[in-house]
């Protein structure tokens, strides 16, 4: 910790820099810069302090589930296969007329927009789902603009539905809405109001063929649940570090947050694809609704506020793309963080309100869920660890105690690692990136809060499917031609050379050896901020 004895050092600044800024410092220094740099201190290690004990008992509450094995989903609710559909010996095909009418009709969505890469994929796998033919419709929503890829996707459904599967290929006039309003468009063809339940698939993921048969019973046997979600895998996990890193999040927040949303309290955010809906709670919610960048997630928070409950499946794995280009991530994380916190602005007081659901659940949705995980947890992350703390080599006086600035964030950390063992060893760059990734996350985060001019910002996160292998046959990637300008990121290397700062000061007056993980994250803010991360597509 920097102590007293960094002060007489820090004094002769003035004299060996000279000049008026020295002086205006020293000025501002004790009335301004130290009260509020400790009133941040304050806020930041309270903030820590929060989201240390969620941590805690979320990890608790999952030991305990997996100790004693009485949350499964299987056991708090009834679940059974449907056998009236099939025939003795399974087979669909086999079963009576009159015993697959007496099955849910089920529509799949799969909402598209210039999926040139994936759409084959997404379109078969809906196609390959084991369900007699004359109870399923899969509904491919287009919204294309690329009139190439429009033909594509629309010629793929025509080769299905010559081998006898009923899908529909629909298109819209405009992509208002985006996702929202295509989704909400598909729910009012005709054929889709004779349907029971409703599964959703993103253009990149890839269902089992059992997936309808592992999740629609839940719905069948349990009419007080809404929604079973499935747990997503990644194809391209090992692509590169970035896809690691990636992979370690959303990891933890499957096989922690949605496993402790799903066994005691029977809710959790909605991720937008691998789920099926009871199509009855979410008419009863409200529909589709397009005023945030997170319509799953406002769909659950309203269902669950109508009395509904979800369930997690997390032995149900969907495969999927993760973005593997800068670009793309930073759009997806952009989306995921300003979405949550504008949604917390527009539904706390209609939460506080509700009269259906208990108080306990109500504290749980707008405490842990949104302002602890969705809020707090990328707030402190940016300011506490890449702004308070770096600025306490620069202002001695302030002192932060090591309880805070090491214990919590080792433990919280370690306690992040457990969703993917296979990169423990990962975990100091999973940190750093981490880190960097918060200072997008943050500002998404306030930009929501405030709703303020990027706040419905929509951008499809590019997939690339099988392009980079079909691009690069070799075994290296070749270099990408794109500009040196796009290349750069302005705010990442601001934030680099404050931290490369203080980590030279630290190194030159200080006594807290802070300097080891200041030069260690300036260096990963630097190669963010030239944009040497993640997989490069060349442009030919």
């Amino acid at each position: 910790m920097a102590g007293t004895a960094a002060l007489p050092e820090w004094r002769t600044l003035p004299a060996a820099y000279g000049g008026g800024a020295a002086a205006a410092w020293q000025q501002l220094k004790s009335p301004v810069v130290v009260p509020l740099l400790r009133l941040s201190v304050a806020v930041c290690l309270a903030m820590s302090v929060m989201l240390f004990a969620e941590k805690l008992y979320m990890a608790a509450v999952v030991l305990a589930a997996r100790l004693l094995r009485r949350r499964r989903p299987e056991q708090l609710y009834r679940w059974e296969p449907i056998r009236d559909i099939a025939g003795e010996d399974g087979d669909l095909e086999a079963a009576g007329g009159n015993a697959a009418a007496s099955y849910p009709m089920v529509l799949v969505q799969i909402p598209m927009y210039n999926e040139r890469e994936v759409y084959q994929l997404s379109i078969g796998a809906a196609c390959g789902l084991t369900w007699p033919a004359d109870r399923i419709v899969v509904q491919v929503l287009d919204d294309s603009t690329d009139p190439v890829v429009k033909e594509l996707v629309q010629l793929e459904c025509e080769r299905w539905a010559s081998k006898g599967v009923n899908v529909r290929y629909e298109v819209r006039d405009s992509r208002r809405g985006y996702k929202a309003g295509a989704l909400r468009e598909g729910m009012k063809r005709a054929y889709a109001r004779g349907c029971d339940v409703v599964a959703i698939f993103d253009a990149d993921f890839q269902p089992e063929p059992d997936f309808l048969l592992r999740t629609v019973p839940f719905l069948v046997h349990n009419p007080e649940l809404a929604l079973v979600q499935a747990r997503w895998t990644f194809v391209n996990a090992d692509e590169c570090l970035m896809t690691r890193m990636q992979e370690m999040s959303l990891d933890y927040h499957f096989t922690v947050e949605q496993e402790v949303g799903s066994s005691t309290y029977a809710f959790f955010g909605f991720n937008g694809t691998a789920g099926v809906w009871r199509i009855s709670a979410l008419n009863e919610a409200g529909g589709w609704k397009d005023r945030t960048t997170v319509e799953d997630m406002d769909l659950a928070v309203r269902a669950s506020l109508k009395g509904w409950k979800f369930v997690f499946l997390g032995d149900l794995m969907v495969k999927n793309e993760l973005p593997s280009t800068l670009k793309a991530y930073r759009y997806q994380q952009h989306r995921w963080s300003c979405g949550p916190a504008n949604l917390f602005r527009k539904m706390l007081m209609e939460i506080v309100r509700n009269k259906k659901v208990t108080l306990w659940k109500k504290i749980h949705v707008i405490y842990n869920f949104f302002l602890v995980r969705k809020i707090i947890a990328h707030i402190v992350t940016f300011v506490f660890y890449c702004i308070v703390i770096p600025a306490t080599v620069l202002v001695p006086e302030v002192e932060i105690p090591r309880w805070g600035s090491v214990y919590i964030p080792t433990i919280i950390t370690f306690l992040n690692a457990v969703g993917t063992p296979r990169s423990v060893h990962l975990i100091v760059f999973w940190i750093l990136f981490e880190n960097v990734m918060s200072l997008h996350r943050t500002k998404a985060t306030f930009i929501g809060l405030l709703e303020a001019g990027r706040v419905n910002e929509w951008v499809v996160t590019e997939k690339l499917g099988d392009a980079l292998r079909m691009k690069m046959p070799g075994k290296g990637f070749k270099k990408s031609r794109m500009r040196i300008a796009d290349r750069l990121h302005i705010l990442e290397l601001c934030v680099a050379s404050y931290l490369f700062f203080c980590g030279c000061y630290d190194i030159t007056f200080g006594n807290n050896h802070y300097y080891i993980f200041l030069f260690l994250q300036s260096i990963a803010f630097f190669i963010v901020g030239v944009g040497y991360v993640g997989t490069f597509v060349p442009n030919s």
